[in-house]
């Protein structure tokens, strides 16, 4: 059973963030006894810095670092930040939004574990973070195009990635699909098939059959 923590112990948290920060950050949610905060990327590191150390939260860990892409929205990405407080058995869900190729302040003097997930929200959706000390690719190859959590990104990608031993080593091609995407007509499994499949034209279903 998800533990929810006390009312009251939310209700301390959101004071001594409005006495803290003002409007500079707001309360998105309370649900599930985890308390969800938005902000600004300028106040992110403030923000980040007070839920560990304040007594009212230490969230001593950092369990998560995870983008989302809303490519119809003019700051296209949220960054979520996903904080523990084992002190008082309470999460806290810290977003910013960002735009397009600005950068956003790296966590990982505050949480050294910011360091692997910035790069991976880098490699997977383009998110730069700023004085990260080495972004670059963790789940994709070095020479890999593109970010392929963007929503834009083509289901196929740009290239394939295989061994040719012929080469003995591995080569990029150009993606080539053996069977191109078609539009099937076939309903639900659970409601039946109207059209009929190759080879049930040999079944009639209004044969009986008799046994000897």
């Amino acid at each position: 059973m998800l533990y929810t923590p006390p009312s009251s112990t939310l209700d301390a948290v959101i004071q001594a963030i409005e006495i803290r920060f003002g409007g500079l950050v707001s309360v998105e949610s309370t649900r599930f006894g985890t308390l969800t905060l938005r902000t600004d990327t300028r106040n992110l590191v403030d923000i980040a810095r007070f839920l560990r150390d304040d007594p009212t939260t230490l969230c001593h860990q950092l369990i998560d670092i995870a983008g989302v892409d809303y490519p119809a929205r003019d700051s296209r990405f949220d960054v979520v930040y996903q904080f523990l407080s084992l002190r008082h058995n309470m999460r806290v869900c810290l977003k910013v939004a960002v735009k397009e190729g600005l950068l956003v302040p790296t966590l990982i003097p505050l949480f050294p574990v910011a360091n692997w997930w910035e790069r991976e929200a880098w490699d997977m959706l383009g998110i730069r973070f700023a004085d990260h000390p080495d972004l670059r690719r963790i789940l994709t190859d070095y020479g890999f195009e593109g970010h392929p959590l963007r929503k834009d990104f083509p289901l196929t990608g740009y290239v394939e990635v295989r061994y040719d031993p012929d080469r003995q080593g591995v080569v990029y091609e150009p993606v080539h699909l053996n069977q191109a995407f078609r539009t099937f007509d076939f309903e639900s499994p659970w409601e039946g098939i109207r059209s009929v499949l190759p080879g049930d034209e040999k079944a009639n279903p209004t044969e009986k059959t008799t046994h000897a």
